[in-house]
């Protein structure tokens, strides 16, 4: 399995096939949290349910498995000296702001799945929501960015040997 991560992407950039398959996946959890939002605005709340506990956990999977460890063996050992530089102040940007996205989805999945424990019960999810899918897309719009300032505009990508 990491032979495939580490071939050549399929994308035609400098990326490598995990990164061409994340960026593919972040892009379809952003279709499907839209999809979510918009079966709750008609009201679909069963499907609209299911539709977003299946973005978010496949978002879980997504960050823990193909997220975390570039960014602690690639960019985490520049910061703070290098945060000047557009590869390293937008992967971290995307990092702080994919932090609170991750930890908020994840809570009101939880909620909305009937786990969470009742001091940490909410009633107002419309805010919650709203919060959460805003977290959300700037987090996705941030990954693209980064994407690009990784493989794009980067002749020489940091990569895994």
């Amino acid at each position: 399995m990491t032979d495939l991560l580490h071939k050549p992407g399929f994308l035609g950039t400098a990326a490598n096939w995990a990164a061409d398959m994340t960026l593919l996946l972040m892009v379809l959890i952003a279709l499907g949290l839209t999809m979510g939002v918009i079966m709750a605005r008609r009201q679909k709340y069963e499907t609209h349910r299911w539709i977003q506990t299946t973005a978010v956990a496949l978002n879980v999977v997504l960050v823990i498995w193909l997220m975390i460890l570039p960014y602690r063996d690639f960019v985490a050992p520049g910061i703070p000296q290098a945060l000047g530089q557009p590869f390293y102040l937008v992967t971290t940007l995307h990092a702080v702001v994919g932090f609170f996205a991750f930890v908020l989805g994840i809570f009101i999945v939880l909620r909305a799945n009937g786990l969470m424990i009742a001091p940490l019960k909410f009633h107002n999810y419309k805010l919650f929501m709203r919060t959460s899918y805003i977290l959300y897309l700037i987090t996705i719009f941030l990954g693209l960015l980064v994407y690009y300032f990784w493989f794009v505009n980067n002749p020489n990508p940091p990569v895994y040997q």
